[in-house]
């Protein structure tokens, strides 16, 4: 564990060193603050990158800690789809919207995916069902997209291939400082939100006779989500799996530690695996631009799935399977109920009983 720490500092350098000077053409490090390319193209597009990556890796911890499921990820609760959908359609459809209401739409996009997979899951009371529904969302959302695809002209297709896949490729300034306004809002609320969070990953009944109200906690977390994740698909669309990444890395960094100190942790992740994944999809095929989303599910997804199969201590759900373990252990040992060959008669729990034999 000790190599990533270091392994995630030497990836931010590349990823900060390499997003400015690399490409066409080529900017040395000595001549970086006076260059056109690098203050009004590159620069912006890595801030956004970060402050794109933080806000997803922070999103997707709260999700997973909510929901006490660790594939519990925009992509898969409906959330990212929704998101997109409702800034794509108006813009297909010719309808006139102002730029300063497209993460209006997002939002309320992201919101409608998001309750309808939370009640028709029942809250999240089984993280199968929450996941099960959320990818059944999802993908009529998706469904969605197609469709304004083929209704699409070929200026409007390049605008839903962004929200079909993510892309940062044309940001400028301005697309960043559109974003801090609900940054602004976002942060507050989510540093209130971090200590419930541990109270939900203590099971319901738990929370429950802790005093917190379970249904109303879970809304407040996905609105959160929300108000994280839609501005930024309103702006570069939809980066998939960082918010699966990054709080598996904040995670395998803190082993021992909560959902408080886990959360600057998963949106510094989130912000370098943006980054780092921003530099193949400028130079891989170059001067062919990929999407930058594209690039995070290839190498987040593997990167994500072996950490959790690790079986990171601390992990939402850990204590209910050590409860299960516990359980089954003290339930199913010899002499006990259930156990094959005991008889379960009163007073003989836990005796060992010799066989009967006979003429003798």
């Amino acid at each position: 564990m000790s190599r990533l720490p270091v392994v995630l500092c030497l990836a931010s350098a590349a990823a900060l060193c390499g997003g400015l000077t690399l490409g066409t053409p080529y900017v040395p490090l000595t001549d970086l603050p006076g260059e056109f390319v690098v203050t009004e193209l590159r620069l912006p597009r890595l801030v956004l990158a970060l402050i794109a990556g933080a806000c997803l890796g922070a999103a997707g911890l709260v999700l997973q800690e909510a929901l006490r499921n660790p594939l519990a990820v925009p992509e898969m609760l409906g959330v990212s789809s929704g998101a997109a959908l409702g800034v794509a359609a108006p813009l297909v459809l010719a309808v006139q919207v102002p730029l300063a209401a497209q993460p209006l739409l997002a939002i309320g996009g992201a919101l409608a995916g998001g309750v309808l997979t939370l009640l028709a899951a029942g809250f999240g009371r089984s993280p199968s069902a929450v996941l099960l529904t959320g990818a059944a969302v999802a993908a009529a959302l998706q469904a969605a997209l197609l469709v304004l695809m083929v209704l699409a002209d070929q200026l409007d297709l390049q605008l839903i291939y962004r929200y079909l896949l993510g892309s940062l490729s044309a940001r400028t300034w301005a697309d960043v400082t559109g974003l801090w306004p609900w940054l602004a809002l976002a942060a507050p609320a989510l540093v209130l939100c971090a200590p419930v969070l541990g109270v939900l990953r203590l099971g319901d009944d738990d929370a429950r006779a802790l005093g917190v109200r379970v249904r109303r906690a879970r809304l407040a977390a996905l609105g959160i989500s929300v108000l994280l994740i839609a501005p930024v698909v309103a702006v570069c669309g939809p980066v998939a799996w960082v918010g699966f990444l990054a709080p598996q890395l904040a995670r395998r960094l803190r082993p021992e530690a909560d959902a408080v100190t886990w959360l600057p942790w998963s949106a510094t992740a989130g912000a370098l695996a943006v980054a780092c994944a921003d530099l193949p999809a400028r130079l891989a095929l170059a001067p062919v631009e990929t999407p930058v989303g594209a690039w995070t599910a290839l190498l987040g997804i593997p990167a994500g799935l072996a950490l959790l199969g690790r079986g990171l201590p601390g992990g939402p759900g850990s204590r209910d399977r050590s409860r299960g373990s516990g359980s089954r252990g003290r339930s199913h040992g010899p002499g006990s109920r259930g156990w094959p060959g005991s008889r379960g008669r009163p007073g003989s729990r836990g005796r060992a009983h010799a066989p009967r034999r006979e003429g003798v």
